[in-house]
């Protein structure tokens, strides 16, 4: 598969310009779920920029899986499992008892939504920045294969 992480993260930002443009619309759970959309691309761009395979739309998940590969701070699985929360019961009014999504967001939730996903592109910013993968050594020679 072609590295792509470039065009993810693009992606990603894009898609929070889109969270911040819907909480000024006052979609505050578009706003909710878009964030959680722009960190879950932003990680998967970091994870394919690193050589790994990414699955899942659980920010959480995926941060755990980053973490096998660089140190992340602690502070980003807080934003990660808050950015979780907002995958389903932004969407679907089954997420509640009654009434939709729309009765249960806030600006405060689009606000904290759109700080936690700032906090993860940010980080994965700085990922991306990097190298890429470690070069594996060729197995025949224990050299490392000519750039």
């Amino acid at each position: 598969m072609a590295e792509r992480s470039g065009d993810w993260f693009r992606q990603a930002r894009r898609d929070l310009d889109s969270a911040r443009a819907q909480r000024a619309a006052e979609f505050f759970e578009w706003a909710c779920f878009i964030s959680q959309q722009a960190s879950e691309k932003a990680l998967k761009a970091a994870l394919q920029k690193l050589g790994g395979e990414a699955w899942g739309h659980s920010i959480a998940d995926l941060l755990r899986t980053l973490k096998e590969r660089v140190e992340v701070p602690a502070d980003l699985h807080v934003s990660a499992v808050n950015l979780d929360r907002y995958y389903i019961p932004s969407r679907y009014p089954n997420g509640w008892a009654g009434g939709s999504p729309a009765d249960y967001f806030t600006d405060e939730d689009a606000d904290g939504a759109i700080g936690h996903s700032e906090a993860i592109l940010r980080f994965c910013e700085g990922v991306l920045a990097g190298p890429g993968p470690a070069e594996v050594p060729d197995q025949e020679g224990g050299e490392e294969p000519e750039s």
